[in-house]
């Protein structure tokens, strides 16, 4: 990561500290959607009929995917309406910072703690369920396939998220606007991951692995479309005025 980057990073992590909406909205989401799985799952009593336990542990593998899937969509939403609001896009947009550099430290800036968060929230889940939660609630949740999945699909929907995001904010005039389209946009991944997590499609490590790359690839084309949209040019003429 060379120094421009850097600077682009550390700017956007204080800009979101200085926003109460980003910050609320981070620290909110994230404990509905770990107080709901475990809510459910903890729910469960010995006895209870496997397919009915599956569909539980199902929804709590759903709700630990959604949070890097939909909390990066409000950073992302935020990042280039929201400089414009602030009166900060101009400035920036005339950096000698390079396109890709600035993309790459916004979008950084909305993976690190995003991460930080669903990887914690995900341990916290798994500690949880084990000291807790009845013997076949764990033998679902702490299967391999899940496991890898998580592990490898949370980084992963997090750049998918960001970049569709950013690709909204380049396009919008109003914050919330950007937001919520950008969360909407992101649903039909939801869609796909339910699928997984309901065991619709076989739940295996192999699985989770070409799921990732497959992730992998989607990421890095949305980041070149994304590339293709931020024309410095044109947002500088359609936002330096008043």
């Amino acid at each position: 990561m060379n120094a421009r980057v850097r600077a682009v990073l550390r700017k956007e992590l204080r800009e979101f500290r200085r926003n109460k909406l980003v910050v609320g909205t981070m620290a909110a989401l994230p404990v509905i959607f770990v107080a709901l799985p475990l809510t459910s799952v903890l729910a469960v009593k010995a006895g209870t009929p496997l397919l009915a336990i599956k569909g539980v542990v199902g929804g709590a593998g759903l709700g630990l995917f959604l949070v890097p899937l939909l909390l990066p969509t409000i950073v992302a939403g935020y990042a280039v309406v929201g400089e414009r609001e602030q009166g900060t896009l101009e400035p920036v947009l005339s950096t000698p910072v390079r396109r890709e550099e600035l993309l790459i430290g916004k979008a950084l800036a909305a993976i690190v703690p995003t991460v930080a968060i669903a990887y914690a929230l995900f341990t916290l889940f798994v500690i949880v369920v084990r000291l807790f939660a009845v013997p076949e609630v764990l033998t679902l949740v702490w299967r391999p396939a899940q496991v890898v999945a998580i592990v490898l699909f949370t980084p992963l929907l997090v750049a998918f998220s960001i970049w569709v995001g950013l690709a909204i904010s380049v396009r919008s005039s109003d914050v919330r606007v950007a937001q919520q389209l950008a969360t909407l946009a992101v649903l039909p991944m939801a869609g796909l991951l339910a699928l997984f997590t309901f065991r619709v499609v076989s739940p295996n490590v192999m699985t989770a692995i070409v799921g990732a790359v497959l992730l992998l690839v989607i990421d890095v084309g949305a980041w070149r479309v994304v590339s293709g949209l931020f024309d410095r040019e044109r947002l500088l003429t359609r936002y330096g005025g008043p």
